[in-house]
């Protein structure tokens, strides 16, 4: 049986071309876009203001490439964690997040991560592959809340500039007024700070953007996240300033708070000689312990006092609630590695 191509991640220009190489009329590519990311079918078939011949020919070698989640688990606050199948017998995990006024969709945009953060599930985990735009789409499309989502997060399992063409190509599907028209404020992105692709995401997309800083310190954030060798977060931030970035978009530093590591006065003079005069949001996150780690979080009353101090100097922090950690769902335990361990083990 041939392998089919996903219709599923393909921008409406790559669906003109689709329709064109079929010998379909130009608007046709309009057509299958509401098909997809409207009205969300599941198969060819449903595309019904197509005629007969035409979704037949599209079937020969297209598929719409939604895959539904094989395995979802609950938290007892209410988060869930689902898990998909990828592509070459890979996983990966997505995280929803019900609040209040806010459904949120945490995505992951790679199977494993290559960043190597001393702090992190996926990092242990190693790097086994890409998501395609249609496979970080499908997270959203194929989970049972997905009519009443409010916010979508790059913030699973994988570094989102890392695959930057295929992160890019699914902002453009979850933005545009021919896929699901979401306005870009509804999106965040994380980066723990790649430079030359942060520079394409903050140019190609008005989607808000989260750094990963976790230390204002050079030695102290290397010893954590192996990227500050190559992109340190005083270069991130010298480039965030050559960006106006207006006052409707965002940008937040993510910093998981340790015990005795980052969490002292010197600490919140060092993020404020760092961010000086920068329009930006700090974002404290409690830390989820993972196996082998030396780290330990630091307590509920030294964030707070973190978060006072850091008011006091004029920058704009909270505290993160931590959400789904009873499924191992929190930020930083997204990871597959098991199943990827399994597959290894097997006979074929």
């Amino acid at each position: 049986m041939q392998n089919k191509e996903a219709l599923l991640g393909k921008t409406l220009d790559e669906l003109r071309e689709v329709v064109k190489g079929l010998g379909l009329p130009a608007f046709t590519a309009s057509q299958i876009a509401n098909w997809l990311y409207v009205k969300k079918v599941s198969s060819i078939e449903e595309m019904t203001n197509l005629s007969k011949k035409a979704r037949e020919g599209l079937a020969e070698n297209f598929e719409i490439g939604r895959t539904l989640p094989s395995k979802v688990q609950t938290s007892v606050d209410g988060t869930k964690k689902y898990l998909f199948a990828a592509h070459k017998g890979l996983f990966i995990e997505a995280a929803y997040i019900p609040e209040d006024d806010r459904k949120t969709l945490c995505v992951s945009s790679q199977v494993g991560c290559k960043m190597g953060c001393l702090f992190c599930m996926t990092g242990k985990q190693g790097f086994q592959g890409q998501l395609k735009a249609g496979e970080i789409i499908n997270q959203l499309l194929s989970i049972e809340e997905s009519d009443i989502l409010t916010n979508v997060v790059y913030m699973g399992m994988g570094e989102p500039m890392d695959n930057i063409e295929e992160v890019l190509k699914s902002l453009q599907i979850l933005t545009s007024d021919w896929g699901f028209g979401w306005s870009p404020r509804r999106i965040n992105v994380s980066t723990i700070g790649v430079i030359p692709a942060m520079r394409r995401f903050i140019e190609e997309s008005e989607a808000h953007l989260a750094i990963s800083m976790h230390s204002p310190f050079d030695q102290e954030r290397k010893k954590l996240m192996p990227i500050q060798q190559v992109y340190t977060i005083e270069k991130v931030v010298e480039a965030l300033r050559e960006y106006d970035f207006g006052r409707q978009r965002r940008i937040s530093f993510e910093y998981i708070m340790f015990e005795g590591i980052n969490d002292t006065v010197e600490h919140v003079k060092g993020i404020t000689k760092l961010l000086n005069g920068m329009r930006c949001r700090i974002n404290l996150i409690k830390f989820h312990p993972i196996p082998d780690s030396p780290l330990r979080g630091s307590s509920n009353d030294k964030m707070e006092w973190f978060s006072n101090q850091l008011s006091k100097k004029g920058l704009i922090s909270t505290i993160r609630r931590s959400r789904g950690e009873d499924i191992y769902a929190a930020c930083g335990l997204l990871s597959t590695k098991e199943l990827v361990k399994k597959d290894e083990d097997s006979d074929f």
